[in-house]
């Protein structure tokens, strides 16, 4: 598999920074994501995980601003991380309009709120602050389409996990990716709740 069937704005990008083929784990992944299934997908660090985050995530909302509420969420451990995700995706969106918004815990909620409600297409965010959001009606899910979960081991630490719990109970259908770099039993466990018929990748 090449990149090819992805968005052609996305391949004008990946020329740009020098991608040309993907990682065995991307090449095993895009495919299952690209098709609309709920995926664990669980690789090595440095496997690619991220990038294929990216992609899919960019490639899911079409490459293309639309509305006002989030398409597409991906949920980080804390804010290091988040940041450092809104970094990595300004690598493929900086020439674009689409709107990548970033919250966690330090910065007040009813910033957030009033940010998100001016119109997102990507909201990044950590488990607790967007349990919080929900609990606030501070962001609309009605044209969510695909809710990610990136380096989803930290979710073995309870509060995260019951936030993350809280959070998808709220949501109407939407496809969910999780990746980490191994399977657990307590991940596993989400197929209960919502990775339901979830497929497996593993590189």
């Amino acid at each position: 598999m090449s990149f090819k069937k992805l968005h052609p704005e996305l391949l004008e990008r990946l020329e740009q920074l020098k991608f040309t083929e993907p990682t065995s784990f991307q090449a095993k992944a895009i495919p299952v994501i690209k098709s609309g299934a709920s995926a664990y997908c669980t690789a090595a660090a440095g496997s690619g995980k991220t990038t294929a985050l990216i992609l899919t995530t960019l490639h899911k909302i079409g490459f293309k601003t639309e509305g006002n509420a989030p398409r597409a969420v991906v949920i980080v451990e804390n804010k290091t991380k988040a940041l450092e995700l809104y970094e990595a995706f300004l690598s493929y969106t900086k020439y674009s309009d689409i709107r990548v918004y970033v919250g966690y815990e330090e910065l007040h909620i009813d910033v957030q709120k009033s940010e998100i409600f001016e119109g997102v297409d990507i909201l990044i965010s950590t488990p607790r602050t967007m349990n919080k959001l929900f609990l606030l009606n501070g962001v609309s899910t009605s044209q969510l389409k695909i809710f990610s979960i990136d380096d989803a081991d930290f979710l073995l630490q309870k509060t995260d996990s019951s936030a993350i719990l809280s959070v998808t109970q709220s949501l109407g259908k939407c496809q969910y990716i999780l990746y980490s770099e191994a399977m657990s039993p307590k991940l596993k466990r989400y197929e209960s709740y919502f990775m339901e018929r979830a497929k497996f990748v593993k590189d």
